[in-house]
């Protein structure tokens, strides 16, 4: 008789805990879609990005006639050690986009050849702390490293883009 008493006691309390819970999502979903939305319009309004954490691009919002172009020549690189036991590199060269508009421009930009070095230098740091795996998986995270060194390089943003123009891996 007493586990039986007992069984139905704690059949009542998932009950009561089941009703607790529901009553407690009913009313707080509401809340949370219009917070949602309101989180949602005032980004709109002020033209926030929704992605948090990555470098964004300005390439696209700056005309193709204001941008200029700086090629890195071919580049030789080690990867970080994936532990297969194999060493990895990539041949790669790199292309710079910089708006010619830019204050930066003007400073760094037009003579960007006698930087070449220092470019190798924080593009060679990036990736060769990038296995051959990640390298592969996500090329556009490794850009966007490249690019967020950079302008920190130079500290300006006058650098909007970096490409991969012939990438070879192995």
């Amino acid at each position: 008789m007493k586990k039986n008493l007992i069984t139905v006691v704690i059949l009542a309390l998932v009950l009561v805990n089941l009703v607790l819970t529901a009553i407690l999502t009913i009313t707080i979903l509401p809340q949370t879609k219009k917070a949602n939305e309101l989180i949602t319009q005032v980004c709109s309004a002020i033209n926030l990005e929704l992605r948090s954490g990555s470098v964004t691009s300005d390439s696209m919002s700056v005309p193709i006639d204001k941008l200029a172009s700086h090629d890195i020549p071919e580049m030789t690189i080690n990867l970080k050690d994936s532990g297969d036991g194999k060493d990895h590199y990539v041949v790669l060269t790199v292309s710079l986009s910089m708006n010619t508009e830019s204050d930066g421009y003007k400073e760094h930009g037009e003579n960007m050849a006698e930087k070449d070095s220092l470019i190798k230098s924080e593009i060679n740091s990036v990736i060769s702390g990038y296995t051959y795996e990640e390298f592969k998986a996500d090329q556009q995270e490794v850009q966007d490293a490249i690019l967020a060194n950079l302008q920190k390089l130079f500290n300006s943003d006058f650098i909007v883009s970096v490409g991969f123009p012939t990438v070879t891996s192995q």
